[in-house]
């Protein structure tokens, strides 16, 4: 068994209750909405409108003069303040939660419940939602059903009839409404009374989930929505801040304020906010983002300040809030043989501190497939190093078994240069005039075929390439491409 909580059109009864003007509820009343960056009022169009401007044929989508043309000007108009209002229906969707933990947020307006287990029947079920809404001083309308559609419909249908409820109940396109009353449908329990096959051939595929609606059939799955825990510190009217000491003063105090709150619920942050608002009006967010979550103050302040080093404020600041976000469970696996990890908040703040310096993100290199040596390397923004969380990833300790242990030469790139080589059978033998002693190769490259290439407009690359030990001594990559020489890299 659901409960549907409705409220006809939810944003203009909103910006209706908060009017100062507090006009009669029975005159007609539309709500707009226009960028004042773009429109004038009197191209604003209209969002909602309510039954009885509807009556008088206001629609939604309209402009302000063509709903008032509509209405003879007798209608109230409302401006939509879209942050108000979905303020309004979050706490709403809190204050649901006495009632029963699994709500259903679909939309602002609606919302659904889950009444398995919930102690009483469905008249205290109902009483117990207005009386827990009554608060908000709107039109709530609270029905219960058997799915989400049913629900919604005796909303309408106090008596739960809904076969006896207009087309307009299924929220279809004003053109398909008008075909259907041309056909002499008027009424869900018309609709629902028509032949399934023909009638959706005749309307199209979307009209399979008209006609199970009017017959009550609706399996949209209920979907309860997650609950958000916020932790936050804020300070606002103490005076400003001009000098760096204030500033990380205040960070201090409420960093410690929200790793408090974190401890008390078990939660640790990935991410912290950090808004401040100074005299002029300027409003600016930081994000600090940590290497592993942590509830951890002084680790929090040290990533916070080296975030703060590149950054100027053009008057003194007035506020400062700072909100912990990415909450995860607080604690972490330790692990075995790990002395040797980095430890990943100090390298946190190491990028932080780079990354004031730079003035932008640091990189990683990274080895990737390819055929050519210079396509082999990337570089990746540098978003810190996760702890080993496995034995597995631990570093392990290296243990020393004698004179094995063997160095492996790393070919260092150099800029490509022509030089000269002379071949003696189908080896190098001089390269620079400078004896060749050894030579490994060749290796055939051909790029044609692979799938990961740099551009679109790069060159098909064919080439031999060799390593060659010289008389003096260097080890050396070269490479031949078509009848010239050229040399690629030098192991250190």
């Amino acid at each position: 068994m659901l409960l549907c909580v409705h409220v006809p059109a939810f944003r203009l009864s909103v910006a209706r209750r908060d009017d100062v003007r507090r006009l009669p509820h029975d005159r007609p009343a539309i709500l707009v909405s226009f960028d004042k960056l773009r429109m004038t009022s009197r191209q604003a169009r209209v969002v909602e409108c309510d039954t009885a401007a509807h009556a008088l044929g206001a629609r939604p989508g309209q402009t302000v003069l063509q709903a008032a043309a509509a209405t003879g000007g007798s209608a109230a108009v409302f401006v939509h303040d879209a942050a108000r209002t979905r303020v309004v229906w979050h706490d709403m969707l809190d204050a649901l939660d006495a009632v029963t933990p699994l709500v259903d947020d679909s939309g602002e307006g609606t919302a659904y419940l889950e009444m398995r287990g919930i102690e009483g029947g469905t008249e205290q079920w109902i009483e117990r939602t207005h009386r827990a809404l009554a608060g908000f001083e709107l039109p709530v309308r609270v029905a219960a059903g058997s799915n989400k559609f049913v629900a919604r419909a005796c909303t309408y249908a106090p008596d739960g009839n809904i076969g006896a409820l207009p087309l307009e109940v299924l929220e279809l396109d004003p053109r398909a409404i008008e075909r259907l009353h041309l056909l002499g449908v008027q009424r869900l329990e018309e609709l629902a009374k028509l032949p399934h096959g023909p009638f959706v051939r005749r309307f199209g595929k979307a009209a399979a989930d008209w006609h199970d609606r009017a017959r009550g059939i609706d399996p949209t799955p209920f979907r309860p929505r997650a609950h958000e825990l916020q932790i936050g510190a804020s300070a606002y009217g103490e005076g400003s801040a001009e000098q760096e000491e204030q500033v990380y003063f205040a960070l201090r105090v409420l960093a410690q304020r929200v790793c408090s709150d974190l401890s008390r619920a078990g939660k640790a942050a990935r991410l912290v906010q950090m808004t401040f608002e100074c005299e002029n009006g300027d409003v600016q967010a930081v994000d600090a983002r940590f290497a592993q979550a942590t509830g951890d103050s002084r680790t929090m302040l040290d990533v916070m300040r080296a975030k703060l080093e590149s950054l100027t404020f053009a008057s003194p600041i007035t506020g400062l809030r700072l909100q912990a976000m990415q909450l995860e469970e607080c604690g972490a696996l330790a692990t075995l043989f790990g002395q040797n990890d980095a430890d990943p908040q100090a390298l946190a703040v190491a990028l932080a501190r780079l990354q004031a310096v730079t003035a932008s993100p640091p990189h990683r290199a990274r080895v990737r497939p390819s055929p050519r040596l210079e396509a082999r390397y990337a570089y990746d923004a540098f978003a810190g190093v996760k702890a080993s969380t496995a034995l597995g990833h631990a570093s392990m300790p290296q243990h020393d078994t004698g004179n094995t242990k063997q160095h492996v030469p790393q070919l260092r790139l150099l800029a490509v240069k022509e030089i000269d080589v002379r071949m003696r059978g189908n080896r190098p033998s001089t390269v620079d005039a400078r004896k060749v002693l050894d030579c490994a190769g060749p290796w055939r490259v051909d790029d044609g075929w692979f799938a990961l290439r740099e551009t679109a407009d790069d060159a098909h690359v064919v080439r031999d390439e060799y390593d060659v030990l010289l008389d003096d001594g260097m080890l050396c990559r070269i490479y031949r491409q078509g009848q010239h020489w050229y040399l690629r890299g030098a192991y250190d």
